[in-house]
């Protein structure tokens, strides 16, 4: 895993990236519905927002009641922390979203070494944090893009996204009541830059590849499978492709296939 200071810097030009795209936006652009059911582009940098103050109150040891709510309602706490900030200016929800982030930034950077924080699932160190809010930030950044029909370059942060799609493999597994595979995978994925990014044993029977984007999109539940030019060997990678799920939470519904859009 890269040292903490390089993934906190990912984690700040994922930020910067989303909020270029954001930042120009009239209120009729904050408004645009996202391809989340009942979420605008509001409710997605709202929603980035709430969770980046979770990882701050996880940090600083403020955590237990937001664990507490969660276990009474978490579908409806997260739906709450993305519709509180459309009630602000979206000017105001901006600032506190830059805020937050430069927040956290600093934050996880003071975490010592070894220190487990809380978190909606296992605890995780200040790396694994850094991480699952780069994946996160990738996520919604696909939302807020597709819905306002904006390219996104493809860049070398996406191998932070893959590496939690493959280190949650089992938990996908798992989350839907299925029992992990007991081998290891092979992933082996095209980086930006024309170099190979891959995980696991060279001699697995079960592989899987394809561009690096694809797979990160697939894994986010961003883009249906039959959409991605992602290949599986072996039947348990096959399968896997279906399921996999890189965010806490309950299986997602993920997209549809562009041809059941059409």
């Amino acid at each position: 895993m890269p040292d903490i200071t390089s993934l906190l810097a990912d984690l700040a030009a994922e930020g910067d990236a989303l909020d270029a795209l954001v930042a120009p936006l009239d209120a009729a652009g904050w408004a645009t519905p996202t391809p989340a059911p009942g979420w605008t582009v509001t409710h997605q940098v709202s929603h980035l927002e709430w969770t980046d103050r979770q990882s701050l109150a996880s940090i600083e040891g403020r955590f237990d009641d937001v664990l507490i709510e969660a276990a009474a309602d978490p579908g409806g706490l997260v739906e709450a922390g993305a519709a509180a900030g459309t009630a602000l200016p979206h000017g105001e929800l901006l600032a506190r979203w830059r805020a937050g982030r430069a927040a956290l930034v600093t934050a996880l950077a003071g975490v010592p070494d070894g220190t487990k924080l809380p978190w909606f699932g296992p605890p995780m160190g200040a790396a694994s944090m850094a991480t699952a809010r780069i994946m996160e930030t990738f996520a919604h950044g696909q939302d807020v893009a597709d819905a306002l029909g904006a390219a996104r370059p493809a860049t070398a942060r996406l191998r932070h996204v893959a590496h939690i799609g493959v280190r949650t493999r089992d938990f996908a597994h798992a989350n839907r009541g299925l029992a992990p595979p007991a081998e290891p995978f092979r992933v082996e994925l095209a980086a930006p830059d024309g170099s190979r990014w891959a995980w696991g044993p060279e001699d697995a029977a079960q592989r899987v590849a394809g561009p690096a984007l694809d797979f990160c999109l697939l894994v986010t539940q961003r883009r249906h499978r039959a959409d991605l030019a992602l290949t599986a060997d072996g039947a348990d990678a096959d399968r896997w492709l279906d399921i996999a799920q890189a965010f806490a939470g309950p299986p997602g519904a993920g997209r549809p296939a562009a041809e059941a859009d059409a």
